[in-house]
């Protein structure tokens, strides 16, 4: 395996106008609106998913500040009338899940609550963040039942927001869209795939954070394919891809994640360089910014890039520091991906954590047609 050290592959950010027509490959972005997006860099992306609306007592809400909030990106339609919004309910810890998919009554309330919410804000589509159906990693209620009942959850859904947007005139292109975000490996199980495929418009393939706090090695994060160094369990972003295909969802309703944030690792065993090696602790996340302007090539700590991966990492082989990232040339890697096996798209977590846009550009210059495959 060559893995080499060198400096961050750069790209120029802005000094291209976005095409009227990105093609079928997909740009979508979880956005937390705690910031304004650069109007050159709305014109990049086809749909933004506001994270999050709420789960209290099984309906979807939006109390007023996060109403307020979502409000500013919907306004966004008005200059760039080809963007969507979408609302996500749900992430990493929120609860209710499993006790509102329990039953008929339990599962229609969700769906009235969430179709009310999309009409009243402007919102294009809904967005399911249950992580994860029948698991507790995220210290959440889970069922045995879990697994059937989020079927017919989505399937109440999609009856519901067709049903809604039938008496709102939104037809065939302008229907509500519904997607969720999906993990992969071992945190799918709770899931049948084939099952709530039909019920879906794409999944959000939550491929990062493959490597964590709760992992018990250094790794990449978000890497496309296993490395050589990698255990034969390690997740990628390559074998979610084939899982998900083995299950019979349709290529182009897939959409591989990218993640505009790296995670840290301190007093990390030395060999490969850190790369899945026993850590002491966890030390964090950075977002992108903060990557360039203190870690990458900078303090002691070294680039390199995985080339069986298709990933970067950095190394402070004076510090035992390990942080695993993404940057414009593994999203390019992710973008030929994308097109080289006919999937929908890329999406991201987060719209704040790119403040000015170069990982956004490099997502949106990837997928370009006629870009090569």
């Amino acid at each position: 395996m060559a893995i080499i050290a060198g400096v961050l592959a750069g790209c120029g950010v802005h000094d291209m106008k976005p095409p009227r027509n990105t093609a079928h490959y997909r740009v979508v972005g979880y956005d937390t609106a705690k910031g304004d997006i650069a109007p050159q860099d709305v014109g990049k992306i086809d749909t933004l998913i506001f994270a999050f609306a709420r789960l209290v007592d099984g309906e979807v809400i939006l109390p007023p500040a996060d109403a307020m909030r979502l409000d500013r990106l919907v306004a966004l339609k008005a200059s760039h009338p080809r963007l969507s919004v979408v609302v996500s309910v749900g992430g990493w810890t929120v609860d209710g899940f499993s006790d509102a998919a329990s039953t008929a009554a339990n599962r229609q309330r969700f769906a009235d609550s969430a179709a009310r919410l999309l009409v009243a804000n402007g919102a294009d589509g809904l967005d399911v963040d249950w992580e994860y159906p029948g698991h507790t990693e995220a210290h959440i209620k889970a069922s045995a039942q879990d697994r059937g009942n989020f079927t017919l959850l989505l399937k109440d859904l999609r009856e519901t927001l067709d049903h809604a947007g039938n008496a709102h005139g939104r037809h065939a292109a302008r229907h509500y869209t519904l997607s969720i975000a999906a993990a992969d490996g071992v945190f799918v199980s709770g899931i049948d795939i084939a099952a709530v495929e039909p019920s879906l418009d794409w999944f959000n393939l939550m491929t990062y954070d493959f490597v964590n706090s709760m992992t018990p090695t250094t790794g990449h994060h978000t890497g496309l394919y296993a490395s050589a160094y990698a255990p034969g369990s390690a997740r990628s972003t390559d074998k979610a891809v084939r899982q998900f295909l083995a299950a019979g969802v349709p290529s182009q309703k897939l959409l591989i994640g990218a993640a505009f944030y790296g995670r840290a690792f301190a007093d990390v065993q030395p060999a490969h360089d850190g790369l899945y090696q026993a850590y002491g602790h966890y030390q964090g996340e950075y977002p992108w910014p903060q990557l360039k302007a203190g870690f990458i090539n900078r303090g002691g700590y070294i680039r390199y890039w995985d080339e069986v991966a298709q990933a970067p990492f950095l190394w402070n082989a004076a510090t035992h520091c390990f942080i695993s990232y993404d940057d414009p040339q593994s999203i390019a890697a992710k973008a030929t991906y994308v097109k080289s096996h006919h999937l929908g798209g890329i999406m991201y977590w987060e719209q704040s954590e790119d403040p000015q846009g170069e990982l956004l550009d490099a997502v949106w210059r990837g997928l370009q047609p006629g870009r090569p495959e």
